[in-house]
């Protein structure tokens, strides 16, 4: 029996890395997938790895007519949505003092402001019982140079999860955060390195966490479909922290 057999569930940012292994496994479980990006090329790819029907749309959840455009898009396409997944984010790092008002509105708006309407504009397009599944980070209950204004959005995030839960409860609907830590994604190609510097820093990270390992996309994709199936009903406002032990040990 597959866990997500007709649900209808969307994924922001799934066109690479984390978002795309979780929708290809939702699609491979039963699920109708759309997912979102802002590049249409590796939307268009990715869609096509999916298969299964799934559906891609250009989106900036940035951006709220994009927001409402998606779900309306999804409304029509396949009715309404029973898992949620806001997985959209932007990494953009620097020391405090060179940390500009550009970079730290881009990351705000991108994983605070995002997250929150990209959640309030769903609203009225979701299941009674549907599941919610913000993606944060380790980081956001860490200290660590260079990330204060991407750490600080992720624990707004965390926070968020508590209080949408509890404003929603009458809905059955629930929220609640997966946490990664250090994953091999294609987010370090993307950084403008060098193939040796990659590498470098794929290690360094790697030797950083207690397993001495990156996580992997496919671990990750595991735990968003315990939060999006029926095997974590019981589960609401919580936080699964999949971090090799970056946070706790």
């Amino acid at each position: 029996m597959k866990k997500l057999e007709n649900k209808v569930a969307v994924i922001t940012g799934g066109n690479s890395g984390i978002g795309l292994q979780t929708a290809i496994l939702f699609a491979e479980q039963g699920a109708k997938v759309t997912i979102t990006g802002r590049n249409q090329q590796t939307l268009s790819s990715a869609v096509e790895r999916i298969g299964n029907g799934a559906f891609g749309l250009s989106s900036d959840s940035a951006v709220l007519c994009d927001i409402e455009n998606l779900y309306g898009a999804v409304d029509a396409k396949f009715g309404k949505i029973d898992i949620l997944v806001i997985n959209a984010g932007i990494y953009i790092t620097g020391p405090l003092a060179a940390y500009t008002e550009e970079m730290f509105d881009q990351t705000s708006d991108i994983n605070f402001k995002g997250v929150f309407f990209s959640v309030q504009r769903a609203l009225p397009y979701l299941n009674d019982g549907a599941s919610i599944i913000l993606t944060g980070s380790t980081v956001s209950d860490k200290g660590m140079q260079t990330i204060a204004a991407y750490a600080a959005t992720k624990a707004a995030v965390r926070s968020l999860a508590r209080s949408f839960s509890a404003e929603l409860l009458d809905r059955k609907i629930r929220v609640n955060v997966l946490s990664p830590g250090p994953i091999d994604t294609p987010v370090f190609e993307r950084s403008g390195a060098t193939e040796e510097e990659v590498a470098g820093m794929k290690e360094y990270m790697a030797q950083a966490t207690p397993v001495k390992r990156l996580g992997t996309t496919e671990e990750m994709a595991q735990g968003f479909l315990y939060l999006a199936s029926d095997d974590s009903k019981f589960m609401v406002g919580g936080e699964l922290l999949l971090d090799g032990g970056l946070r706790t040990l």
